[in-house]
């Protein structure tokens, strides 16, 4: 039986607006700077992307609370994606993924994401796993 432990959890909410808001002033220079290519097509396929564009920001905000680190991670090195279910979950690159390499080799990091009215919420839970227990 493995043993299980939390590691970190991290929560953000992020008023849709102002990604809008962001979006509308600077462009393609806000969204390469934060969302990976992947990340903008898949929220730009969608009529209104913006949720989809807030939750994923909050999920790399949540995802850096989870990871409890004073380290600076480049947000474009936290890409949200979704699994063949439709889940969304964590893809890291980079620093995000060495921070979460050095936390323990047997982990797992859980993610959930919402919208609703003018609010996008992410949840993150890094929790590790003991295999000699």
């Amino acid at each position: 039986m493995n043993k299980r432990s939390i590691h970190g959890i991290g929560v953000d909410i992020v008023r849709i607006s102002r990604i809008r808001e962001a979006v509308q002033r600077w462009g393609d220079r806000f969204l390469e700077r934060v969302f990976t290519e992947q990340e903008r097509k898949y929220c730009f396929k969608k009529v209104n992307p913006y949720p989809s564009l807030a939750a994923r920001f909050a999920a790399k905000e949540a995802f850096i609370k989870a990871v409890s680190t004073t380290e600076v991670i480049s947000l474009r090195e936290i890409e949200t994606v979704n699994d063949s279910s439709g889940a969304p979950v964590l893809r890291l690159h980079g620093k995000a993924e060495s921070i979460l390499g050095m936390i323990s080799t047997n982990k797992e990091v859980h993610l959930s994401l919402s919208h609703d009215g003018d609010y996008a919420v992410a949840f993150v839970v890094i929790e590790k796993r003991d295999p000699l227990c």
